[in-house]
């Protein structure tokens, strides 16, 4: 399990995201020495405003897994609660997600307008303490299933790098974790049309493979 427990842990993975991403080496880059600090004022403004939110993406994945990097944060709520939070400056929106930014950070929105995403925040969160509080992180279940929800979309764009960081996640925690998988995919099952059921249960079926593969060649060199 990930030892992560402050801002200044969370904001140093943040900051050498940046900082090493040659993309943004071409724009005006943010003042990284602040990330812990807005890191910080963020969960206290979600709390000071009675926001209903859970922490998802890579950050929640960093309480479970070790070595996961990410360059923003996560989280599930209401497209209703972006109004109790103008200091969110958001730049893009439509029907599930939402895109903002809050003093230079970058906070992918998942809203619960989407049944699954609602599903999750209620569900499927537990609080981890860490920046000094309790916040409402995704559980390890969660994260597979928005991870998994996600997947077929992906193909369908054809976005490699994400279904790569998304498949490696994914087969990380059930590395890790002892999950049950058909109760997993029996709830998916309630969110995605049939084709794109198929695809998942075929996707988690090599990562299982790949897994008992690893498993074995570990024990055999052990």
């Amino acid at each position: 399990m990930s030892t992560l427990q402050s801002p200044a842990d969370i904001g140093k993975v943040i900051q050498n995201a940046v900082v090493f991403d040659f993309k943004n080496w071409s724009t005006s880059p943010m003042n990284t020495d602040s990330l812990p600090q807005t890191i910080h004022q963020l969960f206290e403004l979600l709390n000071q405003r009675d926001i209903n939110y859970a922490l998802a993406g890579g950050v929640a994945m960093l309480t479970y897994i070790e070595g996961r990097n990410t360059q923003d944060i996560d989280l599930i709520m209401a497209g209703s609660a972006l109004e109790k939070l103008p200091e969110i400056q958001v730049s893009s929106r439509d029907m599930y997600f939402a895109r903002g930014e809050f003093n230079g950070l970058q906070i992918d929105i998942l809203l619960t307008e989407n049944p699954l995403f609602e599903k999750v925040r209620q569900k499927y969160t537990a609080a981890r303490h860490f920046l000094e509080q309790d916040i409402p992180t995704a559980t390890v279940e969660g994260l597979l299933l928005l991870k998994l929800y996600a997947l077929p979309s992906l193909y369908r764009q054809g976005s490699f790098a994400r279904v790569g960081i998304y498949e490696n996640d994914i087969a990380t925690l059930l590395h890790d974790y002892p999950v049950a998988v058909k109760d997993l995919q029996k709830e998916l099952s309630r969110y995605l049309n049939e084709s794109d059921m198929v695809e998942v249960q075929n996707i988690v079926a090599e990562i299982q493979q790949r897994i008992k593969r690893y498993q074995k060649g570990s024990s055999q060199n052990g």
